[in-house]
Order: structure tokens, then C-alpha cells, then sequence
């Protein structure tokens, strides 16, 4: 598994492991790989700590941070909207909708002592301050899901010395991208988790390494095992990014009653649903999802209106989905569609140690045919 890409950022293995747990981040890049941790819906003052939690865990083993930057969403005319503004623009029969669903199912409101968390904010404006916190620290890459990054953070990751990356969908939008001067292109396929295109991996990857060559180009949508990475070496990906597959480990923070969905569940108990962002992103099946997609009920709101629609229902079912079956019944979390093969708890090393020996297996395999 070694690529050029990996010899440039110090990587055993070209494993780009995206997560929002801090703890599978920094067991990935001691493994070999890089941990990126998604930074959305961190305050700064958190942010900061868990920057530095990590790099005083790994060392001087390089890691990055995603972070999402959408080109289109509600405001994006002015560049994003004030708490106040948003709260104009939901409906009131979508709050009655979510007061509706929750009382069916019988969950709980939260206990006035407990505060909300922090918004996803979307806006390179908005962002700002978070893009120059993460420079500040020693990131060897800074990845930009749902759009291009702007200039300003590109010219800036060359005066640091950072990769940056940005996600993909289509052939169009990695060609936006590197026209933008990224460094790297993720393209990412239908089956991936969280925010995903409508073209499948394995037709998406070829199709982009061609058209920005020589950008290097990392594979990511529906990979969880070392056969799945020599395929995508095999298509001209330089590496492999991947979420999901860490969302089952032993250091992963995912909810208890979600991740044990996620043990049980199969390759088409996932959904592309805009009930939980505003657009389109991959996720367990579960009541929650097959209630946003009644005809009878509202359509989800456009982001960033959906997430502060729903963040405090979340945050109820998320506080008692062990001890609730309704809670447990709307429970869920994004994954891709390698979730029918995340069936047992292991840990990020032993992860990375099966990525290494399915891969060398597989290369040895494909020698013998080759070979006649």
C-alpha cells in the first residue's frame, strides 16, 4: 500500500479515517493511517482541546480535520443566517410534526438543566474563526465536504505546509474543485455514510482519477476491508477514505443502543434521507426516517434550517434511547452501506492490522492469476 501520497504525509498506510470521535482519530494515526476529525458543531473552545488532546496522544504522527463547507444552502445569498433568522424561516407545522412524532413515541422531554450543544454553522464567513484555529495547529490536512474551499484557505494551507482536500460526488465537482487548487480529491460514492452523490463508487473513482489526473485521488464510499482498498488502488486511487467502518470500534463514542444497530444491521438497512442535515446524507433506517419520508408529513427544511429544527428533538432521543423504547425506535446515526459487514466490536489497531493482511492476501491472490 504504498503511494505517493502516503510517502508525502508520512503514512505505513494510505488509511484517510474520517470520525467526529477524537479517540478513533488519534488510534488511527498511530496505526499508521491519518485520523480526520470532523469539527463540525464544535464550539472553538472545545475544538481546541480536542486538537491538542490529540496531538499530545499521537505524537509527532500527522492527523487532519474536515470540515463542512457547503457552496448552497438557506442564506447562502448573504452568506448565512443569524439564530433569529432561522427561526423565521421553519414552519410551525414542522415543529408540530416533530411534537407530534416524539409524543408518539413517547419520548421524554429534556430536563431543564440541560443545554443544547453547538450548531452546525455553514458559511466560509461563519467558519472563519474555526479554519484559522485548526491552522494553528499542526493538521497535516484540511478536508472541505459539500464544496469547494475558499481561496483564502487554500493559500493558506500552502503557507502552512497542509494538504487540502475536498469531497466529491461528481466528476464536475472534483473538476470544480481542483480549478479551486486543492491538493486532493476524495471522490465518494453512493454507498458511502453521511452526506453522499448518486453515482456508485466503483464507476465514480475511475471516472475522477482520469479527469484530474495528476491530482491524487482517494477512494471513499463502501470500503471497510482490505479487498475493497486494492480494488480502489486497482481504479487509480492513491488511498482510501473511510468513515463508517470506525463507527463499530472499541474507542468509537457512537451511541450504545446506534451501535448496536449497527451490529445487527444489513447492507440495505441504510437511506439517503435529508432529515437529520437538510441534504441528501446516508443513515440508518429507523422510525425517524420513515417518518420524514411520509407524504403525509412536511418535507425536511433546506441546511441549516433541518439541524436546528431537529437538534433538540436529537438531543431527547439520543438521552433515553436505553431506557425508552420509543427513543430506541427513532434512534439512528449516518453510516454507508459496508454497515452489513460491521458485525463484531474490534478495535481501530486490529481494523487497520485486517486492512494490511486482506491487502497483502489479495495482492498475493491476484499475483497467482496474473501469473498464470
Amino acid at each position: 500500500m504504498d503511494t505517493q501520497l502516503a510517502r508525502d504525509l508520512g503514512l505505513e498506510f494510505p488509511v484517510f479515517a474520517f470520525t467526529h470521535c477524537r479517540d478513533v482519530a488519534a488510534a488511527v494515526s498511530k496505526a499508521g493511517g491519518l485520523g480526520v476529525l470532523g469539527v463540525a458543531g464544535h464550539s472553538l473552545e472545545n475544538l481546541k482541546m480536542e486538537l491538542e488532546w490529540i496531538e499530545n496522544e499521537i505524537g509527532d504522527k500527522p492527523y487532519g480535520v474536515d470540515l463542512l463547507l457547503p457552496s448552497k444552502f438557506a442564506g447562502s445569498d448573504k452568506g448565512g443566517l443569524s439564530g433569529e433568522e432561522m427561526d423565521d424561516r421553519i414552519p410551525s407545522e414542522h415543529y408540530a410534526f416533530l411534537d407530534q412524532l416524539l409524543e408518539r413515541h413517547g419520548v421524554p422531554p429534556l430536563p431543564g438543566d440541560v443545554k443544547l450543544g453547538s450548531e452546525i454553522a455553514v458559511g466560509y464567513e461563519q467558519q472563519r474563526d474555526v479554519i484559522e484555529l485548526v491552522f494553528e495547529h499542526r493538521i497535516s490536512l484540511i478536508a472541505s465536504a459539500l464544496g469547494p474551499p475558499p481561496a483564502w484557505m487554500i493559500e493558506q494551507g500552502r503557507a502552512k505546509g497542509v494538504k487540502v482536500a475536498a469531497l466529491a460526488g461528481t466528476v464536475e465537482h472534483a473538476r470544480r474543485h481542483v480549478e479551486a487548487g486543492v491538493d486532493i480529491v476524495v471522490a465518494q460514492g453512493y454507498e458511502a455514510g453521511g452526506h453522499t452523490g448518486t453515482v456508485s463508487t466503483m464507476v465514480l473513482v475511475p471516472e475522477v482519477v482520469d479527469a484530474v489526473y495528476p491530482v491524487p485521488v482517494l477512494a471513499a464510499g463502501g470500503i471497510g476491508n482490505g479487498r475493497q482498498i486494492t480494488a480502489s488502488l486497482a481504479l487509480g486511487a492513491q488511498g482510501i477514505w473511510c468513515g463508517s467502518v470506525w463507527l463499530t470500534t472499541e474507542e468509537a463514542e457512537t451511541h450504545p443502543v446506534v451501535k448496536q444497530k449497527f451490529l445487527k444491521a444489513g447492507s440495505s438497512d441504510t437511506v439517503r434521507s435529508r432529515s437529520l442535515t437538510g441534504k441528501p446524507a446516508r443513515q440508518l433506517r429507523s422510525a425517524w426516517t420513515e417518518a420524514w419520508e411520509d407524504e403525509s408529513n412536511p418535507d425536511p427544511l433546506p441546511m441549516p434550517l433541518q439541524p436546528r429544527l431537529v437538534r433538540e428533538a436529537q438531543a431527547r432521543i439520543n438521552r433515553t434511547a436505553h431506557n425508552n423504547e420509543g427513543s430506541e425506535q427513532l434512534a439512528n446515526y449516518f453510516v454507508g452501506q459496508i454497515v452489513g459487514s460491521m458485525n463484531h466490536i474490534k478495535s481501530v489497531r486490529t481494523v487497520m492490522e485486517e486492512f494490511a493482511t486482506e491487502y497483502a492476501d489479495t495482492m498475493e491472490r491476484l499475483d497467482t492469476i496474473a501469473g498464470g
